[in-house]
């Protein structure tokens, strides 16, 4: 099922009756979701993405704007009149029901001509629990399963009713890291093979990233950017997309045009053909660096972490903005751990530059 959003703005009243400001929540959001993707809304706390999911779902109506599904205007249907399935990051489970019980009840409220018999929603509630792999436990009660469990048991349930659109709002924020990485690959697993139109909101970009067709990236309400995964990564539009999506986080330095050399500090490091002499912020990823003894980006050399197949050069230098720079490096290379500077050259696909005012992306020619 394809979901259109159309303009889409959510503004909340001001809490303070003195100020009288409103709160812009979600502002002028116009994006279509294809049929039969995984679509992630990321973002910080308070950037919009949770209240869109509950505007699509019908929990909250819009300011103004339009909501499709398919050809059909779902703007002001109850949520319960538009076939979704909702997953809250707490379960909401029913804690004196089994989970056959939790899983059966959003059946057993059918009317009319949607109206199962008990053998038709037993079979349901059975191929959804084996969907998710929580069969075994259909006797059981959600006090007596893992938090990875229940989460199965609410998916289980939101799935039973085979909605047009499932929509899951952070659902792994309650799980630890081992059954957060499960899930997330169970949730990916379940979508393709339900071809269910996904909408999946997190403020984790690792969980986006790895489990979404497309992502969303959201801040103060407002759209930043929209594309694949690896694309928004490869090609940020804005600073704050750079720093938010990679781990470790982008590097991020001062730094000036002159003549079309980019220089950090008083080390002139990149040609950056085509762009007029000016201030500029420069993000480099991690893995943008490479050794090099007679590179000339210089760095003050702290300390060399080993991780396996990779290794990471933590270093200082006065222009840079975080508190230490991480370069990721193959194990292979050799740091001099005596020395008192470490050597880079850069990367150009990897080093992006931003407008000091705007921080909007400023392109410069790559060989």
């Amino acid at each position: 099922m394809k979901v259109e959003l159309q303009n889409l703005t959510k503004i909340f009243p001001s809490r303070n009756k003195k100020s009288g400001e409103e709160v812009v929540a979600v502002n002028n959001f116009t994006f279509t979701i294809p049929d039969g993707k995984l679509v992630g809304l990321l973002g910080p706390s308070g950037c919009g993405k949770s209240t869109t999911l509950y505007m699509i779902s019908g929990l909250q109506k819009p300011t103004s704007g339009k909501i499709f599904f398919g050809d059909e205007d779902v703007t002001e249907l109850t949520p319960e009149n538009r076939g979704i399935g909702l997953v809250f990051q707490n379960y909401a489970l029913y804690p004196h029901m089994t989970v056959k019980q939790n899983i059966l009840f959003p059946l057993q409220n059918l009317k009319g001509k949607d109206r199962m018999t008990k053998d038709e929603m037993l079979n349901r509630a059975l191929e959804a629990a084996k969907l998710v792999q929580i069969d075994d436990l259909m006797d059981r009660k959600p006090s007596e399963l893992s938090g990875g469990q229940q989460q199965r048991v609410a998916i289980a349930r939101a799935l039973v009713k085979m909605p047009r659109v499932l929509l899951l709002d952070e659902p792994l924020s309650n799980l630890d890291a081992r059954l957060r990485l499960q899930t997330r690959e169970e949730i990916r697993r379940i979508q393709k093979e339900t071809g269910i139109t996904t909408i999946f909101v997190t403020h984790d970009q690792e969980e986006a990233m790895s489990i979404s067709d497309v992502i969303v990236v959201m801040k103060l309400g407002v759209v930043q950017q929209v594309g694949k995964p690896q694309e928004i990564y490869d090609d940020p539009h804005n600073l704050f997309v750079a720093k938010f999506l990679g781990t470790p986080p982008i590097n991020v330095f001062t730094g000036r045009v002159e003549n079309e050399k980019l220089y950090i500090g008083n080390d002139a490091v990149l040609d950056v053909k085509g762009v007029e002499d000016k201030d500029v912020y420069v993000s480099i990823r991690p893995e943008g660096f490479s050794l090099d003894e007679k590179g000339p980006f210089i760095c003050e050399l702290s300390n060399v972490e080993i991780m396996g197949r990779d290794v990471s050069v933590v270093s200082k230098n006065e222009a840079s903005l975080n508190p230490v720079i991480r370069s990721i490096i193959n194990a292979d290379n050799k740091v001099d751990m005596t020395s008192a500077t470490v050597r880079y050259t850069l990367k150009p696909h990897k080093v992006f530059l931003f407008d000091k005012k705007t921080e909007e992306r400023i392109y410069f020619e790559v060989k």
